[in-house]
This record gives C-alpha cells, sequence and structure tokens, in this order.
C-alpha cells in the first residue's frame, strides 16, 4: 500500500495527524527575558543608526533596545509603537536580514547582526500580553472618516487617526479585517491567532469601527464615501493575481498562491487541505517561498520553484530562499513555464524553458526540461482588481504601473482621498511600508481636517 506522501494527484492528509502541529510551530520562536538582556547587550547603541534609517517606518531602534536592556520593557514597547502601532506583526514577517539587520554595524564587523526583530517581538508581545495601552483618544473633533480595507495600512491609519480625535469607519471586504496579516503571510510566522489579537490591541485606543464584508465596487462605492465622510483612505490592496498567458491554465490543480495561502490560514484542520505530491510555484517573491515552503510542510513530497531569473533578482531575500531550501523545496533559477500539459485528473507536466540575460534582455536558450506536476501555483504578482464596479470617483483617480498614484504623504490626485499600502505607488510591498504610508497618510489627513 503507497504512504499517503507518495499517492499521485491532490489529497489531504499526507502526514500523521501529529506532524502538522510540529510543521507548523512558530518559525523564530521569541527570546526569554534572558536571552532579551544578552542580545540588547549587544547592541552598540549607534548615534545616528544606519539601522534607524534602513526601517520604513524610522523606529528608534537603539532607543528600544537600550529600554530593554535597562529593564523598562514598557517604555520600549511605546518607542516602537509611536512610529509602528503594528509592530508586533512586523517584528515577526519583516525580512529584517534585508532592512535594519542588514544595516546593523555588527553585521558588517562580524556578519552577526544584533537580532532587532526578536528584540522588537520582545518588547511588543509583552506590552501586548499585559494589555499596556500607551495613547489616549484626544478630545472628538467631529469628523468622520472611512478607511477603505482592513490591513496594515488602513490599521495604522485608523490607530492614528482615532488618537487625534477622528471617528473611523474601517470598512472591510472580508470576514476578518488584517488584510495579508491574516490572510496572505505563512502561518507559522504567525502563530496562535496574533493577527487578530493585535486588531484588538489597535482597535482598543476606542473610535475606530469595523465593517465586515464591504468591498469597494460593489457594497460602497468611493463616490458615494466622498460624500457621506469628512476623508477618505484607501488600503485596498491588491486583488487581481497575473496570470500566465498559458494555454491549459484554467485546469483542475492550478491556482493562484494567494487564495491556497488564504485558504490554509483559516483552516481548522490543517490535515483537511489537499496538497498535490509533485507541485510547482512560478514566481520568485515571498508569496512564492510561502506557498512553496507550506506545501512542503502539508505533505507534498516533491516542490518546485521556477523563477526566470537568477537567485539574486528574487524578491524574496536570500535568507528566506535558504530558508525554504532547509524545508526541502527546490529553487530552480533561469527557467520559465513554456507549455501545460493536461489530462482527465488536471495539470500533469508542466515544460519549462530555459532562459540567459543575453544584452540586457532575457531570452529562452531554446533548451528546456518537463517536469511531472499535480498541482501548480501562480506567484507571478498582483494587481489591482478589475473587478471595483463602476465608480467615476475610483476611475478618476491618477494611475501609475497599475496603482492609485500618491505624494510623498499619501494624496492621491482626487481632493479629499489618501491612499497607501500595496494598491498605491511609492514604496515595497511589504508590511512595514504599508504601516508607514498609513501612518503618513492619517498625519496628512489630520492636518487638512485641522
Amino acid at each position: 500500500m503507497a504512504k499517503p506522501q507518495t499517492i499521485d494527484g491532490i489529497a489531504a492528509q499526507r502526514l500523521p495527524a501529529d506532524q502538522y502541529a510540529e510543521n507548523f510551530a512558530d518559525a523564530h520562536p521569541p527570546l526569554d527575558g534572558h536571552e532579551a538582556l544578552v542580545e540588547a547587550d549587544r547592541c552598540y547603541f549607534c548615534y545616528d543608526a544606519p539601522c534607524v534609517t534602513a526601517c520604513p517606518t524610522s523606529i528608534d531602534i537603539p532607543k528600544f533596545i537600550r529600554q530593554i536592556s535597562t529593564g523598562n520593557l514598557n517604555g520600549s514597547a511605546k518607542t516602537i509603537f509611536d512610529q509602528n502601532i503594528l509592530g508586533g506583526m512586523c517584528a515577526r514577517v519583516c525580512p529584517t536580514e534585508t532592512l535594519c539587520e542588514q544595516a546593523c554595524v555588527r553585521e558588517a564587523a562580524e556578519g552577526k547582526p544584533v537580532k532587532i526583530g526578536l528584540l522588537q517581538r520582545h518588547a511588543t508581545d509583552g506590552a501586548m500580553r499585559d494589555n499596556r495601552q500607551f495613547y489616549e483618544r484626544a478630545a472628538p473633533t467631529g469628523k468622520k472618516i472611512a478607511v477603505v480595507g482592513g490591513g496594515p495600512a488602513g490599521l495604522a491609519c485608523a490607530h492614528r487617526l482615532a488618537m487625534y480625535g477622528h471617528d473611523v469607519v474601517v470598512l472591510e471586504s472580508q470576514p476578518k479585517a488584517g488584510g495579508l496579516n491574516e490572510y496572505g503571510i505563512a502561518a507559522y510566522k504567525t502563530t496562535d491567532d496574533f493577527a487578530q489579537a493585535e486588531i484588538d490591541y489597535v482597535t482598543a485606543i476606542g473610535g475606530i469601527e469595523i465593517r465586515h464584508q464591504q468591498a469597494l465596487g460593489a457594497t460602497v462605492t468611493l463616490d458615494g464615501l466622498c460624500e457621506d465622510y469628512d476623508a477618505v483612505f484607501l488600503g485596498i490592496g491588491l486583488g487581481g493575481v497575473n496570470r500566465l498567458g498559458l494555454a491549459g491554465e484554467d485546469a483542475p490543480g492550478i491556482a493562484d498562491a494567494t487564495r491556497y495561502i488564504a485558504a490554509l490560514r483559516q483552516a481548522d484542520d490543517l490535515a483537511s487541505l489537499p496538497v498535490g505530491r509533485r507541485v510547482l510555484v512560478i514566481g520568485g517573491g515571498m508569496t512564492a517561498i510561502d506557498i512553496a515552503a507550506q506545501t512542503k510542510l502539508l505533505g507534498a513530497e516533491e516542490v518546485t520553484i521556477a523563477y526566470r531569473r537568477g537567485r539574486e533578482d528574487m524578491n524574496a531575500s536570500a535568507l528566506e530562499q535558504q530558508q525554504a531550501a532547509n524545508k526541502g523545496v527546490v529553487i530552480r533559477h533561469w527557467v520559465q513555464p513554456k507549455t501545460i500539459k493536461t489530462d482527465a485528473d488536471g495539470v500533469s507536466a508542466v515544460t519549462l524553458e530555459y532562459t540567459e540575460n543575453r544584452d540586457g534582455r532575457l531570452v529562452s536558450t531554446g533548451d528546456e526540461i518537463t517536469l511531472q506536476v499535480d498541482q501548480l501555483f501562480r506567484a507571478i504578482g498582483q494587481q489591482l482588481d478589475d473587478n471595483l464596479g463602476d465608480d467615476e470617483a475610483l476611475a478618476s483617480l491618477t494611475m501609475e504601473k497599475g496603482r492609485i498614484r500618491i505624494n510623498g504623504t499619501g494624496q492621491t490626485s482626487l481632493s479629499g482621498v489618501w491612499a497607501g499600502g500595496d494598491c498605491a505607488t511609492g514604496g515595497d510591498d511589504l508590511t512595514v511600508t504599508a504601516v508607514a504610508e498609513g501612518r503618513d497618510a492619517a498625519e496628512a489627513m489630520h492636518t487638512a481636517l485641522a
């Protein structure tokens, strides 16, 4: 009798029941008190610290680490939250290896940076566990603001506006708020329902109402919001997914990586999730890494990432690539999909063609390789949802490269409307960048409404 892991096709329960909990345990367990003190003592507390410059939210990193070293854990958490109210999630999911820790002086000197992310988690987890609230609402301003999207940008914007005394209504299209923090990040990076715990912590300031299943273009329009509210913030993310453009990609067994990750994050029983024996992921960003690693942890026997350029060109960091490889994921660089073969059950094989950079252009070499595949995931980027409805105000927004064009404060081309996060121009598609844009837009909105 074949072992569950070697059964062809897409199947659930490929692993022993107890293996799932082990596979999806916290990827980076927190530091205990002693470990945090030892690590904090490694910091040089640099003047004009390069780690601060590298942080999109400009957290005073030397200050919060010094506060940990002196036993002032609550003060450390406040220093973080002053700049990044979602500092707990960012401590878990930020690519610190390419941001603050890469800029750390100890990284340059020793190749071993201060563990800034884990220290940030240590401080913020302590404050959240004790429900230490550091901010009180200002006197009510009488202004009412709509925040469309309850992801990192929207939540950061809502908290800062509420702090200034404005009333905020968050319009969220999904049954739960959180955006990618709830639906799009690998489960082993944010365990114990942390995304929802963080939302509870953020909204505890008061003045924030979250209305679920309110989708722009379906249940609400930008035209209507502009009439009913004093200002609007758009943090709608990127709901559309790029396609491969190949014949057969609508066959059974082929899906968007984001959809599968969302289903995985909401699953009560990971063993019930069907996964292929031989999985192929097309893409080179964090979504590709996350789906590949997680399908491997669900029991897929072979998981391959195919990326059309080299390792150094991948949006996923070298560390994330290595961590996926450590889980058994094979990453093939310089290959791209050419044809999809299907049978009665769905996708059965994919032919990849080898590529090379020739005079600055990506071209095919003419060589090919065919992989047996029973599950294929698209992870080649996202775009604005094209099902936003007939909305004159939304249609009037100036776009740039498929995103809403904003200035340095998040202002769109439409008066009274700001935007931030993945749906807008201006930064990397990172949780921490979205938080910074939501926070800064809130500051600009507050000034405009004064």
